[in-house]
């Protein structure tokens, strides 16, 4: 039986695991990192981590989902709901969600590695995984479903195709990138928003 902790010891190791967690699974992925890794940093057994997470998937999944109100705030608060019209709105959004995965390693990982996040959702109960909440894609499709006249899932899967343009960024060019990507978006955006 793993040993009872104090609130204020629980407090701790949980924000120790948080912080390990992120920054190795960014580094490492799921699959690379071990749970002594994960572990050694808060003090505690590598069997103790079950008695904060149900796994090391829940250990991940809890470590993307402390930062989605931050990125929520990073690209749908400053991004889609400061547009002046829909299509300013979804051009804000889309290169915040760019910034973002340029400057989150975490986030960068799971959209170079969508496997990942899948072999976590399969050790998650359904319970478990509704505590995401659909995340900023959820409101981005609430978003669609006002302002296209597309499909919105095709139109939230063309986004999705856009974001994935950093992973290409070395075949396209460093310098031209910036660029490339503008008139990227541009485009999405002309063909997404309903005239």
């Amino acid at each position: 039986m793993p040993p009872a902790f104090t609130e204020a010891e629980r407090t701790r190791i949980i924000e120790r695991l948080l912080d390990t967690a992120t920054r190795l699974f960014a580094a490492q992925g799921l699959r690379k990192t071990t749970l002594a890794e994960l572990t050694a940093p808060a003090g505690i057994a590598k069997t103790s981590l079950y008695a904060f997470f149900s796994s090391k998937e829940d250990l991940y999944f809890e470590a993307a989902l402390r930062q989605t109100d931050q990125v929520r705030q990073r690209v749908i608060d400053h991004g889609l709901r400061l547009g002046a019209d829909p299509g300013d709105a979804l051009r804000r959004f889309l290169h915040a969600t760019l910034a973002e995965l340029d400057a989150n390693p975490l986030y960068r990982r799971l959209m170079e590695h969508p496997e990942e996040m899948t072999a976590v959702a399969e050790r998650l109960t359904p319970q478990r995984m509704s505590a995401a909440g659909g995340g900023p894609m959820a409101e981005v499709l609430a978003f669609l479903s006002q302002h296209t006249d597309t499909d919105p899932q095709v139109a939230l899967g063309v986004l999705r195709a856009v974001l994935l343009t950093p992973l290409h960024r070395d075949h396209l060019g460093v310098d031209l990138y910036p660029a490339i990507v503008d008139r990227l978006v541009d485009a999405v955006v002309e063909g997404i928003i309903a005239k």
